[in-house]
């Protein structure tokens, strides 16, 4: 009944290149394939260009990303530490207070109001 050749895609994926050209110039069902094949095929490459264009894209921004990260971050530790107003107010276990924040309170810690 139906007598279609089906060794392309195991010539294809498992056999040399010469012996693929040499079965599909005897038959007809697998020079069929290997034109939908070739067609696809030029459809990737017209492709290509835009996809890898737009791919260079997002690793520029994501290696910009992560030196913003890098360059803020030292910025942010530099402050910390040479800045001695702020790294002795904050540190690991202390809470800031009213008084820290230099607003009025009275003798027991609590806000003063007039």
């Amino acid at each position: 009944m139906n007598n279609r050749c089906n060794k392309y895609e195991g010539l294809f994926i498992f056999s040399d290149e010469e012996t693929l050209k040499k079965h599909i110039e005897t038959c007809e069902d697998c020079k069929k394939e290997q034109e939908i094949m070739d067609k696809v095929s030029d459809l990737l490459k017209e492709v290509k260009p835009y996809y890898v264009k737009r791919r260079k894209n997002t690793a520029k921004l994501k290696i910009a990303c992560a030196m913003l990260t890098i360059l803020l971050s030292a910025a942010t530790m530099g402050v910390v530490n040479f800045n001695t107003d702020i790294s002795d107010i904050i540190k690991y276990g202390n809470t800031l207070s009213a008084e820290d924040l230099g607003l009025p309170v009275d003798a027991y810690g609590l806000l003063m109001v007039e």
